[in-house]
């Protein structure tokens, strides 16, 4: 304990990760502070940070791969282009930090806050974001695949052009978030809230989101092939120019949608619920309608599903 005991905890982390975690489990109730510091580049691979305050630290391209960070203090931190490699983030706070084009594959971030962070291209691929906040989060470019973001706190973020390819994102809240763009190819998205979330253009092929919460959402020219939305609620969403082609729309609440121009061929309508829905010029060709409400619907052009063009 004399070794380090007239010395700042910045003059410690200087002596290298071995010296910063030997005073650390020296000193296990010590909760040290490195606010405002300069680690830049800084070699700092298995550092013990947990519980740490690094608010405002300056740790762009700095090697943070295998470190220990949970419950650490890291808002308005910039880790531009820094590697975080299976680092352990659990419980972190994050809030307006600056992680654009850091490297966080296969990272633990579970209840991490990042709300307003910036992660502009950031790799986050195979990750771990279950019960995470991503408040009006910038993920715009990042690499979200296969990532885990179970019941994570999504709204309003921007993830226009990130890649969730086999994302896992049950029961999570995007509520208003945009995702223009976006692929979800194979994602998981059952029981989700996107209300009001803007997908245009986006690649849900053979996505899942079932039961999910689409009201008013925007799906323009979006890709849905095979998607499975049994039982999810569309009403009013803007599935305007989308191709739903051998989509599962079962038992799907479509009240008041917009399909024009839309392609069901071969998709699965059955017991679906398209009262007063715009399927003007739409592809119903070989669709199942089997006691489908389309009480009030708008058919004008509509091909139907024996392949004749509706008036």
């Amino acid at each position: 304990m004399g070794t380090f005991q007239s010395l700042s905890a910045s003059d410690i982390l200087k002596r290298g990760p071995d010296s910063w975690n030997r005073w650390r489990e020296e000193q296990p109730l010590v909760k040290p502070s490195l606010q405002g510091e300069d680690l830049e580049q800084r070699y700092l691979r298995e550092v013990n940070f947990s519980s740490c305050n690094l608010a405002d630290t300056n740790l762009t391209q700095a090697d943070l791969c295998l470190a220990n960070l949970e419950l650490a203090q890291l808002d308005r931190a910039n880790l531009t282009e820094a590697i975080l490699y299976t680092t352990d983030l659990r419980h972190s706070s994050l809030k307006e930090s600056i992680l654009t084009r850091a490297d966080l594959t296969e990272a633990s971030l579970v209840k991490a806050d990042l709300s307003l962070a910036v992660l502009q291209q950031a790799q986050l691929n195979r990750s771990d974001l279950t019960d995470a906040r991503l408040y009006t989060t910038n993920l715009r470019q990042a690499d979200l695949s296969d990532v885990e973001l179970i019941r994570a706190d999504l709204r309003e973020v921007d993830l226009t052009m990130a890649d969730l390819g086999e994302a896992d994102l049950r029961d999570a809240n995007l509520s208003f978030a945009v995702c223009s763009l976006a692929q979800f190819v194979g994602a998981t998205l059952c029981h989700a809230n996107l209300y009001r979330a803007n997908l245009s253009l986006g690649n849900l092929c053979v996505a899942n989101l079932m039961g999910a919460n689409l009201t008013k959402a925007s799906f323009i020219g979006a890709n849905l092939i095979g998607a499975n939305l049994y039982l999810a609620n569309l009403r009013f969403a803007n599935l305007a120019q989308a191709d739903l082609r051998e989509a599962s729309l079962r038992i799907t609440n479509l009240t008041g949608a917009n399909l024009a121009g839309a392609n069901l061929s071969m998709a699965n309508l059955t017991e679906a619920s398209l009262v007063r829905a715009n399927l003007t010029g739409a592809n119903l060709s070989r669709a199942n309608l089997h006691q489908a409400n389309l009480d009030g619907a708008i058919l004008k052009g509509v091909t139907l599903p024996d392949g004749r063009k509706h008036p």
